[in-house]
């Protein structure tokens, strides 16, 4: 099952995206697995301290993006094909890179001084 007592919820998006995109970094990291069950809405609601209609709006969002199936009262699981898996790389990867070269441009960094950055920082990590 995710595990999701490492989600740190913020006040900068909706909490409902933030639990949806929580699972896709999950699903991208290898750490959810197709067919994996997620906590039931009440389950989760208490684990993260919200109200259960704000778990449903999540869940909602993922099954309306393709990678969340509810299957009436039997739980909801995790779903991904290759289509899936690519839509959310691009999404988590563009996404990443996009703050990177907003954060670059604030601070009038160059493309090349970017570039060496990546690489210097690349090796370190």
């Amino acid at each position: 099952m995710v595990d999701f007592s490492k989600l740190t919820l913020s006040n900068k998006e909706p909490v409902y995206v933030q639990i949806a995109y929580y699972v896709k970094k999950q699903i991208l990291a290898g750490f959810a697995e197709p067919g994996e069950e997620l906590p039931s809405r009440r389950e989760l609601a208490a684990l993260l301290g919200i109200n259960p209609n704000t778990v449903q709006k999540a869940y909602k969002l993922m099954e309306d993006e393709g990678y969340l199936r509810t299957i009436g009262n039997s739980g909801s699981i995790i779903y991904t094909d290759d289509e899936v898996l690519s839509s959310i790389r691009n999404e988590l990867t563009k996404g990443l890179v996009s703050d990177f070269v907003i954060a670059a441009k604030d601070i009038n960094m160059t493309f090349k001084q970017a570039i060496d950055l990546i690489s210097e920082v690349w090796d370190d990590i």
